[in-house]
């Protein structure tokens, strides 16, 4: 792996572009985007604030009924530090919503995570993900590990309230 430069989150109208599913979720269409699409809906750690975010769903795990996402931008991106912050947060899948708490997980359960997303979308983890974060990899497995390494990945597990099942379907 190497790092071609530090690339930033998107700005301007890169983000106008990045943000544009999110009104499809708004206007109740987000089942269009099917499920490797989620939508974040966090507190603001210094304004309070609701804040939406879009991200790739790198894993689905049935045993948890958890997901697992990645901060393509690192542990700086916002929505990443206002998880950390206040766990709690709201998603949405397709049609499915539900409310779940944000696990941080380990350097290392990341670096899996990414190698086995590599396995089931191979032209995403090889060209159009590492660039967009400003890697180059070579398609092994070590390099996908270390792209693996750098990247926050958090899972966001049910959170189960009275009365509710677990699954919220």
């Amino acid at each position: 792996m190497k790092v071609l430069k530090k690339i930033g989150p998107p700005a301007g109208f890169r983000r106008f572009v990045f943000r544009l599913p999110i009104y499809l979720y708004r206007w109740g269409l987000g089942g269009l985007l099917g499920d490797r699409l989620l939508l974040l809906t966090h507190r603001g750690r210094r304004s309070g604030k609701e804040r939406l975010v879009l991200l790739e769903v790198a894993e689905y795990d049935t045993a948890t009924d958890s997901y697992l996402v990645a901060s393509g931008w690192g542990p700086t991106a916002d929505w990443y530090r206002n998880i950390l912050d206040a766990p709690p947060v709201r998603i949405q899948v397709g049609r499915r919503r539900m409310s779940a708490t944000a696990l941080p997980l380990t350097r290392e359960e990341g670096a899996e995570v990414f190698v086995r997303y590599a396995c089931r979308h191979p032209k995403a983890a090889r060209r159009v993900l590492p660039r967009l974060m400003g890697y180059s990899v070579d398609g092994s497995r070590a390099d996908f590990q270390q792209v693996g390494l750098r990247l926050p990945f958090v899972r966001l597990v049910p959170r189960v309230s009275r009365g509710t099942s677990r699954t919220g379907r």
